[in-house]
Parts: structure tokens; C-alpha cells; sequence
């Protein structure tokens, strides 16, 4: 089954994307991004490669010739589901696909509209019986 992580208080949703990407691929891990729209799609690959000044994060769309081999993919069409390992949901919903994956992480930020959709996903994991872990990010270092 399906282990949902979410993390919440996220200052900024998509930098804490870009460093759970970063952590994830580190642990030698297929990441997919389910961003909202086209927009969110490409403000996410924009972040993704300056993140970290020091380092490189590939990655790519999952239509990219590349998409195979690249490690964190990034898709805003709920059937494009290349791999099962990691799902980052950066949606208001929960991913259609979700339930074939290993994981699914869940980025909640501090306003209080990203706070209730958050909400109806938890509330629509929890009622079928999935395990959620939740991580505070406002206690986190790092």
C-alpha cells in the first residue's frame, strides 16, 4: 500500500519540492512531480535547475527524450505515470494515479486556502485507510 508522507507549514511549497526531489534522488530514487498546470510545470523545472548552486538535479518533462534515465520527472498530466516510486503531488487534489505508486508526498504551505485542500486530501487518504506519516516543517532544520 501506498505510504503518504505530508509536510506541512512549507514556507515555500516549491522549494521544499525541490529539496525532497533532491533528497529523494540522492537515496537513488525515481521522483515524479504532479504540478497543478503547464505554469506551476514550468516554474518547477525553472527551480530545479538552479537548485543548489553547487550541484545539478536532472531532470526533465516526462515527454523528454531524456525521461527514461533522468531521475525526477515533471508532469501535469494525471495519466503520464512513467515509473512507481515517488509521486510529489504539488496539486489541490490527490493525483488520480496515486495508489500505484510506493510513495506520495504532500507539500502543505501556511495559507490557509493550500491549508484546506490539504485537508480534503488528508481526510480522503485517511478514510481509505492509508498510512500518513506527517512531518513539520516549521520544526525542521533543514
Amino acid at each position: 500500500m501506498t505510504r503518504i508522507d505530508f509536510y506541512f507549514e512549507a514556507e515555500d511549497r516549491l522549494q521544499v519540492a525541490c529539496r525532497l526531489s533532491a533528497k529523494a534522488a540522492q537515496q537513488k530514487l525515481r521522483v515524479l512531480i504532479y504540478a497543478a498546470d503547464g505554469e506551476q510545470a514550468q516554474r518547477i523545472d525553472k527551480m530545479l535547475w538552479t537548485w543548489q548552486a553547487t550541484g545539478f538535479l536532472p531532470h526533465c518533462m516526462t515527454r523528454s527524450p531524456l525521461a527514461a534515465e533522468t531521475p525526477v520527472l515533471i508532469t501535469c498530466d494525471p495519466e503520464d505515470t512513467p515509473h512507481d516510486e515517488v509521486l510529489l503531488n504539488l496539486h489541490t487534489q490527490w493525483p488520480p494515479a496515486f495508489s500505484r505508486f510506493q510513495r506520495l508526498v504532500e507539500i502543505v504551505g501556511r495559507d490557509d486556502q493550500d491549508r484546506e485542500a490539504a485537508r480534503g486530501r488528508f481526510r480522503f487518504y485517511r478514510d481509505r485507510g492509508y498510512e500518513i506519516v506527517n512531518h513539520d516543517l516549521s520544526k525542521a532544520n533543514g
